[in-house]
């Protein structure tokens, strides 16, 4: 791969959008034609079962500025995201779905607002969704803001612009690219936000779900755990192991002031058990924490293996090696 430094990376990751990746690809290009020819357009395939590889395959043959990866299976879009990451030439990053709800008339917008900030959010204020799909996103980004203390309209958005340095220190995993923004905020970087126009869905299923709402609310609860204790895990477990111990001391000394102070027989309480119970499950939350910590140091030190695995990657090295119609 040459070390080529573009202006910027527009990068889309893609399951099972075969109807509308050339429709996307014409707009995308329509674009940036006016702006700069100093970009790429990075196309990710996440596994997908349909045409779509075939399709983005012929778009890369005809334009120099579009580079293709595949991954070997789906292994999920923030999978798809760091594929790309690890591959984008650009001193600025784009990325946006592939479902031509995102309209790349925006991108201009993006470039502009990333003078200002290191991360700016795509806010969807005229969202064309489904009432049931808006009102579940409204009460998940409140959510979000009050857990995550990020004070964006729309965290799930995946129309976002970064600077390079911002992705080089960013690391996620499971779900977790709707928490970039949150992630970009602890590690200090200045984030902004941008009114987005939203297209309803014509082409495909979307992805959305009950499981995907799941899923994201838990990783909503992990990054809130990373950024207020990945470097000090034993300080949460040490703080709820030190209240569960104390609250079953507390109990048998009492347990303890009834038999022998007041002559009363405890050993058919149920008070009893509880105390011991809580006694060791306190004693094992502790330690839990402390392995947490050691784990922790391990994970700062060690080069961590990606969960996903890259099939091939199609870059054009010259201008020679593509076709024109």
């Amino acid at each position: 791969m040459n070390s080529d430094r573009k202006k910027f990376s527009i990068v889309v990751p893609v399951l099972n959008e075969e109807e509308s990746l050339l429709k996307l690809y014409d707009s995308i290009h329509s674009a940036l034609e006016t702006i700069t020819e100093d970009y790429e357009i990075i196309f990710v395939d996440d596994g997908s079962t349909d045409k779509s590889y075939q399709i983005m395959n012929k778009i890369y043959a005809t334009d120099q500025h579009v580079k293709l990866i595949k991954l070997r299976s789906h292994f999920g879009k923030t999978s798809a995201l760091d594929a790309a990451f690890q591959h984008t030439k650009g001193d600025l990053i784009i990325t946006m779905d592939a479902d031509l709800q995102d309209d790349p008339n925006n991108i201009p917008d993006f470039l502009e607002s990333l003078r200002s900030y290191e991360v700016v959010c795509g806010w969807r204020y005229k969202r064309q969704d489904s009432f049931t799909k808006k009102i579940s996103s409204k009460i998940y980004n409140w959510l979000a803001r009050k857990i995550l203390n990020v004070n964006i309209h729309d965290m799930n958005c995946g129309f976002r612009g970064f600077r390079k340095e911002v992705i080089d220190e960013l690391d996620v995993q499971g779900e977790m690219h709707r928490y970039l923004p949150a992630l970009a905020t602890w590690k200090g970087y200045t984030i902004g936000e941008i009114k987005v126009r939203h297209n309803p869905r014509i082409f495909g299923k979307s992805k959305y779900g009950f499981k995907r709402l799941w899923s994201g609310f838990i990783d909503m609860l992990t990054v809130k755990f990373l950024i207020s204790y990945s470097t000090s895990p034993a300080h949460i477990f040490g703080l709820v192991g030190t209240i569960l111990s104390t609250t079953g001391f507390i109990l048998g000394l009492y347990l303890l002031v009834l038999k022998f102070i007041y002559n009363f027989r405890i050993g058919d309480r149920p008070l009893l058990l509880l105390s011991i119970l809580l006694l060791i499950i306190g004693f094992q939350t502790i330690s839990s924490g402390m392995m947490a910590e050691m784990t922790s140091r391990v994970y700062y030190n060690t080069k961590q293996t990606k969960p996903y695995i890259i099939k091939e990657v199609l870059e054009h090295k010259n201008k020679d090696d593509y076709v024109t119609e």
